[in-house]
């Protein structure tokens, strides 16, 4: 499993261990994801997504799940995540 947000595609960044001498070695920061699960208002349902903290943080502050897929890009997006915007595109344009 990557260690990838599904939401925001937040990844892996790389950069260096840097001791007193000034040695300096390789190392990976890793985001802090979680396993959550995120109630679609459209849908009725909850879905499971990893998502990191900060990504969270971005959907509670867009108004929930629906409003944050609808407004994000679908590079940024996961596979999981771009089924659901589609599903949940399609409930809003029928009940429009």
């Amino acid at each position: 499993m990557s260690r990838i947000c599904e939401l925001t595609g937040k990844g892996r960044m790389v950069g260096n261990n840097v001791s007193h001498a000034n040695n300096k070695t390789k190392r990976v920061f890793l985001p802090n994801l979680h396993d959550v699960t995120l109630l679609s208002d459209a849908l009725d349902r909850g879905i499971k997504f990893r998502v990191s903290t900060a990504g969270l943080r971005s959907v509670e502050h867009n108004g929930g799940l629906d409003n944050w897929l609808m407004k994000t890009s679908d590079s940024k997006l996961s596979d999981n995540a771009r089924k659901v915007k589609k599903d949940i595109a399609k409930k809003l344009s029928a009940a429009a």
